[in-house]
């Protein structure tokens, strides 16, 4: 018995020393990229890009709700094209404001968490030619507080889960 709670005692104790390490070291600015090359032009991907519409063709993050609610406003597929949602525990609830178009190249847009935490993000989506398709990266930045440092890891393991799903479903509406 005294081998276990002493073995209890030393995880509990790297979990402690893991998590102020982790508050003092990893910068409170969360970077997350992911790029596919897509074998179509840049304005048949645009369809899917150039819109909080044509995102959610393939977003995976609502994807987690099939009841979610979602509202538009806006002028789709300009500055101000906003989509509100709100979902189950696994989506949660926001709003997702465009904030920045360059038809065919870019989109930029302003993410507000409500649920199940309060925070802002930035996304973005870039479009550059690559041979005769379309190399697409998707950005994600945001400021962590401290307490949130130490789930970096597991951030970045569910950032790149995401990413991938999304922009394999992207490709395939693409390339249809």
């Amino acid at each position: 018995m005294k081998t276990l709670l002493k073995f209890i005692g030393i995880i509990i104790l790297l979990v402690i020393v893991y998590a102020v390490i982790a508050m003092l070291a990893f910068s409170k600015d969360y970077h997350y990229e992911k790029s596919i090359v897509i074998n179509a032009s840049k304005e048949k991907v645009w369809q899917y890009i150039g819109s909080n519409k044509g995102i959610n063709a393939w977003n995976p993050f609502a994807k987690g709700d099939p009841n979610i609610q979602i509202t538009y406003s806006g002028t789709s597929g300009q500055v101000g094209d906003t989509y509100k949602w709100k979902g189950n525990e696994k989506v949660g609830e926001g709003e997702q404001t465009v904030t920045d178009i360059i038809p065919n190249e870019k989109l930029g847009a302003k993410l507000h968490f409500i649920k199940p935490f309060e925070g802002d993000a930035k996304i973005a989506f870039v479009l550059t030619p690559n041979g005769n398709g379309t190399k697409v990266t998707w950005i994600f930045d945001n400021e962590m507080n401290t307490m949130m440092k130490p789930m970096k890891p597991m951030m970045d393991m569910n950032m790149n889960k995401m990413f991938n799903q999304g922009l394999e479903d992207l490709k395939k509406l693409s390339e249809k």
